[in-house]
């Protein structure tokens, strides 16, 4: 009776402490959130620092010790030339068209009409409403600086954590398997290991992808003249690494932007993603991600919708991760296996 009582007890304090625990995670889900997209940045760019690190110039080392500052300074200079690059073309035709956009308002507006389907849509309606709209625009930017400033904020703390995970990365994971009892930490030990096996090929593979596409779409978009160019191919390369949906924002984007100028150029814009598509899904993908994640098609796009609706961006950038890690994690603890 008294082992059954104490039991009991052990039971309700457990669940109470399981409840309390689940609070306070709600609570911070934001900060959890950031800890583990940190941390699965960390795995996938720990690789990239490593070989960074075994360059070699004859017998000179020049990044031993220093591979993840040189990744920093290298991200800082890149960011840099794309703003000095691609930037100054944007933010100048943005002055310009919030000088000029009561003047040329009905033009575009009759341009629109030529559009099919345009014509049953209230274009007064749709004129004042974009008049208000730049009218009202410096009072929009000015509350919106919050919100960018808290997501830079965020952004800068989780590149921080990140760097901070690869360099005491091992001291980490050795303290997280150490609250796992010992006959099952060298299990969840190799089947981590495994994962992260595949998160590297997914990396290399992806950003193969994302490289082929961002030179190719430059060199069109600056072939076609398009506005832009060199930003849109920027933009284009790194949006791929989000699977389906970042092509998607791609095309929209590049077709919009093409829209401004003439319709010849949106033809070619699609005409252009139309036979990347079928030389990326037919050629390119078996080839360069072949055997890399393992994961059916259908898996992949459920995880970006389930990442994409718990963390947003961040959540779609490490959904394809995550999806390699839970189902390492599922076919070594739940697939029941044939013994022979």
């Amino acid at each position: 009776m008294t082992s059954n009582s104490r039991s009991l007890r052990g039971d309700i304090v457990f669940a109470f402490a399981l409840a309390l625990a689940c609070a306070v995670a709600w609570l911070v889900r934001e900060v959890l959130m950031m800890l583990y997209v940190s941390a699965l940045f960390a795995v996938v760019l720990t690789p990239v620092v490593r070989f960074t690190a075994r360059l070699r110039i004859r017998r000179w080392q020049p990044f031993k010790g220093t591979a993840v500052y040189f990744l920093i300074v290298a991200m800082a200079v890149a960011l840099t030339a794309f703003g000095f690059l691609a930037l100054p073309p944007v933010i100048r035709d943005m002055q310009e068209f919030a000088r000029e956009m009561p003047a040329r308002l009905p033009a575009l507006l009759e341009r629109f009409k030529q559009i099919p389907f345009a014509g049953n849509l209230n274009m007064d309606e749709i004129s004042a409403k974009l008049q208000d709209f730049v009218s009202n625009a410096a009072t929009y930017i000015w509350l919106s600086i919050r919100d960018w400033a808290v997501k830079l904020a965020d952004l800068v703390m989780g590149f921080v954590l990140t760097v901070y995970f690869i360099l005491e990365g091992d001291q980490a994971y050795a303290w997280f398997l150490s609250f796992f009892p010992t006959e099952s930490r060298d299990r969840l030990d190799k089947a981590l290991r495994r994962a992260r096996i595949r998160m590297d090929k997914w990396l290399i593979g992806q950003g193969s992808l994302m490289l082929i596409l961002g030179v190719l779409s430059t060199i069109v978009y600056l072939s076609l003249h398009v506005r832009y160019a060199i930003a849109l191919g920027v933009l284009t390369g790194l949006l791929n690494i989000i699977p389906v949906l970042g092509a998607a924002v791609c095309v929209a984007l590049a077709l919009l932007v093409a829209a401004i100028d003439s319709w010849g150029r949106v033809l070619g814009v699609a005409i252009f993603y139309l036979v990347y598509l079928q030389v990326e899904n037919s050629y390119l993908t078996p080839r360069i991600m072949k055997n890399s994640v393992g994961l059916p098609g259908l898996s992949i796009l459920v995880a970006l919708l389930l990442g994409s609706a718990v963390g947003g961006v961040p959540g779609a950038l490490v959904s394809v991760p995550t999806a390699v890690l839970v189902a390492v994690l599922v076919d070594e603890y739940l697939v029941k296996k044939d013994p022979a």
